[in-house]
């Protein structure tokens, strides 16, 4: 299989974007570890390390991310990894139940950052790019690639005498 980036996209033959979206992530990992200090220091604020990350870790993150698939598996890695960054940020919490500091727990990140996850910036960026299609003439490339016949088949049981869908 060969692989070539182009535009700062990985892709290959068999159109499969796993080794593009683990590049991401470590590329966004690097950022978060050139990062880390900043994150740490307990003198700079939350709305501000939550800035940062939202300006540059998650741009590295979702960059060309209208053009591949996400499936459950990539979508798991996008959270986990967003959630490791979110943990730094905001730090441990103290339980008075218990008496102890804890680490918050995936809905506690979520409830305190309100912020869409990966999966849902990655839905809304596809959403956004073809508005951005559907408003094209229809000669441009794009628009004529959407609508385009890849070859590809569906059950004949889908399909009317005149090969036109149900």
């Amino acid at each position: 299989m060969v692989n070539f980036k182009y535009l700062g996209v990985i892709l290959n033959e068999d159109n499969n974007n796993q080794i593009d979206l683990q590049e991401r992530i470590k590329n966004a990992n690097k950022i978060y570890l050139c990062y880390n200090i900043f994150f740490k220091n307990k003198n700079k604020s939350k709305k501000l390390k939550l800035r940062l990350k939202n300006t540059i870790i998650d741009k590295v993150l979702t960059y060309a991310s209208e053009t591949g698939t996400v499936t459950k598996r990539d979508g798991k890695q996008l959270n986990i990894f967003e959630r490791k960054v979110y943990r730094r940020i905001l730090g441990p919490v103290y339980d008075n139940e218990k008496e102890n500091w804890r680490i918050l727990t995936n809905k506690e990140v979520y409830a305190s950052v309100k912020k869409p996850t990966p999966i849902e910036t990655i839905r809304l960026n596809r959403l956004r790019w073809f508005g951005h299609v559907q408003r094209m003439e229809e000669n441009r490339i794009p628009k004529r690639v959407s609508y385009m016949n890849m070859g590809t088949t569906r059950r004949e049981a889908d399909q009317d005498i005149d090969g036109k869908m149900r």
